[in-house]
């Protein structure tokens, strides 16, 4: 495990935000009317923004509801860049046929492709931009970003509906106004983006400006959504899986986008206003045209960061609500470093009264118990070190508190196995098959302790919010790592000290002597004399008898 940290050159565990702080984002929920939001909408808009920034790997995030219309998102160790960016998207997707596309630049982006999950990548495209004459610039085709939405309804859960929107997008031809708005665009301007209208719009590198139809296919006919490196390529894509009226509703798009030339055999994949992707769909290939089966491939210049992103995005679902950012602000730590400092007090006192009670009552045999503190210490610190790197742990205080609680957990479990020891000597075993036998008596006893432990842990962990969960994770953890260290360290060595002279023979402190179990040396050696022994054989035979 520490060689694990150093390779990952980390040594210290993430801080929560009450050891550390962290970003918060206070979001204003919009409407139309400009009343308050339903308390519904505003607890469902909650609960996928909760479901996002988990997506993150943040551990010890707080999403919480505040007034009629504001959410205010918290999150330890995330730049308040992505944080914004991963909770402020409305994750507004459709797929828009491409009428004309024009690089902007000399640098101009290679449009991505979508395509089945089996089949290679499209080639690379021409690029083609219709000529017209400009008179004004333009925000989107058919609309200004204000305007009232006046087109055509469509419900995409409905099969004959998502069929018309298709068809509609397939015959819709761009106006004059529309051409000109293409013309002049420029891709520092913010575009609003009804699915019923053209929309005028760039990629998101600002490197090609897009001439696109209405919405063909909405974003919620998307089923499922995640990210990999196919086999034998070197990128990331996304892939999606479409429900049964999305998967009808690709095929007869991509269908007819076969039978067009460049650039109009394009499809945009578009997510909040800008274009994503915009693969070519080209006949000629075969297999490759139409996409049947409902699923498909976004690629294009993902990383590893990003392709995660927007698969969570689509994934978990648009927000139900438009939100503005009131504020982005950095969170001091509510508890600071005077309360983390009481807390490592508490454990060293903690530690230094459980040792000083192992040694004064067990005395050699506290050292074992004291070697077993001491590696589960450094084996959760290593734990707590290496799940911050992987999935986002943090430790809080609470998380503090559930490692405190653990030390008593680990000295029940030396206590039960001691205890046992003792009870067997005292049933009239030798020491070296008293060490085997309470063992075995005794690790029963220990997982149904450490089963409780971790039973009542995991309940906690799923029913509890916000920093409870860390508490229960820890404790958690901790018990895991005890139950480790008792099987695989505290009993072996047991059994190996059992073999030398000063705990094998019960010399004077090894905790183990003869006066300290309160039987004679010879019961704990297993000596008798030889007058005594047939006595001793015919009591076992009658006893036995």
């Amino acid at each position: 495990m520490y060689v694990l940290m150093g390779v990952m050159r980390a040594w210290v565990p993430k801080l929560g935000l009450d050891l550390k702080g962290g970003t918060s984002v206070t979001l204003t929920a919009q409407t139309e009317d400009g009343k308050a939001p339903t308390a519904t909408s505003l607890e469902q808009a909650r609960l996928i923004i909760q479901q996002r920034v988990n997506s993150l790997g943040v551990g010890e995030s707080s999403v919480k509801t505040m007034g009629d219309r504001n959410i205010v998102v918290s999150a330890p160790n995330v730049k308040s860049s992505k944080l914004v960016e991963m909770v402020g998207q409305t994750a507004q997707l459709g797929f828009r046929m491409v009428y004309a596309e024009e690089p902007l630049g000399t640098n101009s982006a290679t449009p991505g492709a979508a395509r089945p999950s089996t089949l290679p990548t499209a080639d690379p495209k021409a690029k083609a931009s219709p000529s017209a004459s400009a008179s004004s610039e333009g925000a989107s085709a058919g609309s200004t970003p204000k305007a009232k939405d006046s087109g055509p309804k469509y419900n995409e859960k409905d099969p004959a509906s998502a069929a018309k929107m298709v068809k509609d997008a397939e015959k819709w031809e761009p106006s004059p106004e529309d051409m000109q708005t293409f013309q002049n665009f420029k891709c520092t301007k913010s575009v609003d983006s009804p699915p019923n209208k053209a929309l005028v719009t760039c990629d998101r590198e600002g490197k090609a400006k897009y001439l696109l139809s209405p919405v063909a296919i909405t974003g919620t006919q998307v089923e499922s959504a995640n990210s990999d490196i196919p086999p034998g390529e070197l990128s990331y894509v996304v892939n999606l899986k479409f429900n049964s009226i999305g998967t009808t509703s690709f095929g007869e798009a991509t269908t007819f986008l076969c039978s067009r030339q460049a650039p109009q055999n394009q499809f945009a994949v578009v997510l909040d206003g800008k274009v994503i992707s915009a693969p070519q769909l080209d006949g000629s290939k075969g297999s490759s045209c139409p996409i049947n089966g409902g699923q498909a491939q976004i690629s294009g210049n993902f990383t590893q960061d990003s392709a995660a992103d927007l698969a969570n995005v689509l994934k978990y679902g648009a927000l139900p609500l438009s939100f503005d950012i009131s504020s982005v602000d950095n969170v001091s730590p509510t508890l600071g470093g005077e309360q983390l400092r009481a807390g490592i007090i508490a454990g060293i006192i903690g530690l230094i009264l459980v040792a000083a009670y192992c040694l004064l009552y067990y005395r050699g045999l506290g050292l074992v118990a004291i070697s077993s503190l001491l590696i589960a210490g450094i084996t959760t610190y290593a734990a707590m070190v290496l799940l911050g790197e992987a999935v986002g742990f943090t430790l809080s205080l609470a998380g503090i508190a559930g490692a405190i609680v653990a030390i008593g957990v680990t000295a029940d479990s030396f206590i039960v196995y001691f205890e046992r020891i003792r009870d067997e000597i005292r049933e009239g075993r030798t020491l070296r098959t008293a060490l085997q036998t309470g063992w075995t008596k005794a690790r029963g006893t220990i997982l149904m302790a450490d089963g409780v432990s971790l039973l009542s842990a995991i309940v906690l962990f799923l029913l509890s919010v916000d920093q409870v969960k860390g508490f229960a994770f820890t404790l958690g953890l901790t018990t895991a790592i005890d139950l480790f260290i008792c099987f695989f360290f505290t009993h072996p060595i047991v059994s190996v000290l059992g073999r030398t002279k000063f705990w094998g023979q019960g010399r004077r402190g090894s905790g183990l002597e003869a006066e300290h179990m309160g039987v004679t040396e010879a019961q704990l050696l297993g000596r008798r004399s030889r007058r005594s022994a047939p006595r001793a054989r015919r009591g076992i035979d009658t006893e036995e008898a």
